[in-house]
């Protein structure tokens, strides 16, 4: 739909919906777990809010399409992911409030670790801390040596992330991805995705260089991966676009970047499950809209740990009630992505989605996991090719 007519249509009102995204929440069967991480966990309280609302599953960007997480919250926000296509710098530029400029280019920037052949063993060099991360930022910046017209700069995010900026003028964003997504191989080239951009992309590439010797001493994060590049630019709010004054319950910096740029306000002072779910309570008198984002559960993905994952599932479980005991009008609980263990890595399997209100349709499902609305949706296509045109059940909804 044309978002112009939406915000024709508004009809104003004093409704309260409520987004909680588990980040990574998909999962698929691994052996000897019992099924996908949702079946295995112990989830009385989705179980029993699943049975009492709508279910169904949900494709964020696509069907057969693995999408990253600022895409896939783009679309659940009601952006088209195409048209609104950012790269992952501006999401963590914006995240750690970075005052970015119309002459910025950023890339988010991961800290590695390579071998004596320059091939990738770790993408995210062990998970630094932190401070670590700090530290080595600032080694950066003291070794560093841009060139005439060009600053570079480099922060920290958290852990083994971090965004690159480069500062000048007549900079472009065309740039290929030099984080090549597996291990065993080398970083890729910062290459030119359009001829304008080719100046840009030697100048990346003449920064890594440096950077590589410059950390060639440390034991895990001697070298970064860049992914994202994009030039900042302005998105309709979600005030604009559908009326609703929104808060952003986020404890990692990228999420609150994505919040950011769609106008929500943003609490800065969270960073675990504890106090996102006590925000939410503490605000609710105060906005329209609420986005709580849970991170952990795709961190556990990514990290192959099947148990873990299901263990923050369980502990996510144990806020529901409190959720509930808020009364929302609507209440939609799902992921941006799936990220099976079984993986460690983000896939294109579809979600399950609970959409919760007193006006739904109640298809009294038993269970909150992927297979259970399977069983009610045969037509859904498990394996969907890259040009397949199925629709995800509620994808209208969203």
């Amino acid at each position: 739909m044309d978002p112009h007519l939406i915000s024709e249509l508004l009809v104003s009102n004093s409704t309260k919906i409520v987004f909680l995204i588990m980040d990574g929440l998909g999962g698929i069967q691994m052996e000897g777990k019992g099924g996908t991480e949702l079946q295995a966990a112990r989830t009385p309280h989705l179980d029993q809010l699943a049975e009492v609302s709508s279910c169904g599953l949900l494709d964020p960007v696509g069907p057969g399409i693995t999408p990253g997480s600022g895409p896939a919250h783009f679309a659940l926000f009601g952006y088209d992911p195409i048209q609104y296509n950012i790269g992952r710098g501006i999401l963590e530029a914006t995240g750690i409030d970075f005052p970015l400029t119309e002459k910025d280019v950023v890339a988010r920037m991961n800290f590695a670790t390579v071998d004596s052949g320059g091939k990738v063993t770790d993408r995210r060099a062990g998970r630094i801390s932190t401070e670590t991360n700090q530290r080595v930022c600032q080694k950066i910046r003291q070794g560093l040596k841009p060139g005439a017209g060009l600053e570079v700069i480099v922060e920290t995010v958290k852990e083994h992330r971090g965004i690159l900026v480069l500062r000048g003028e007549g900079l472009r964003g065309e740039i290929q991805d030099t984080d090549p997504e597996r291990e065993g191989v080398p970083p890729l080239e910062a290459r030119a995705l359009a001829p304008e951009a080719k100046e840009t992309a030697a100048r990346v590439q003449n920064v890594l260089s440096q950077v590589g010797k410059i950390l060639a001493d440390e034991p895990k994060a001697n070298m970064v991966l860049l992914r994202g590049f994009a030039k900042h630019t302005r998105y309709p709010s979600m005030k604009e676009r559908y009326g609703l004054n929104s808060l952003a319950i986020a404890a990692y910096p990228m999420y609150r970047g994505i919040s950011r740029l769609v106008g929500m306000t943003v609490l800065s002072n969270v960073s675990n499950l504890e106090e996102e779910f006590k925000a939410l309570e503490e605000n609710f008198s105060k906005y329209d809209f609420f986005f709580l984002h849970v991170k952990q559960t795709d961190s556990r993905g990514e990290d192959g740990n099947f148990d873990a994952k299901v263990a923050v599932i369980e502990e996510v479980d144990g806020y529901i009630p409190r959720v509930r005991a808020l009364k929302p009008d609507v209440l939609v609980v799902t992921g941006d992505h799936a990220t099976p263990a079984k993986l460690a890595s983000h896939s294109w399997h579809p979600l399950p989605v609970i959409l919760h209100s007193k006006f739904c349709l109640i298809d009294g499902l038993k269970k909150f996991d992927e297979v259970a609305r399977l069983r009610r949706n045969q037509n859904h296509n498990l394996c969907p090719g890259p040009h397949a045109s199925q629709k995800s059940p509620l994808a209208p909804l969203f």
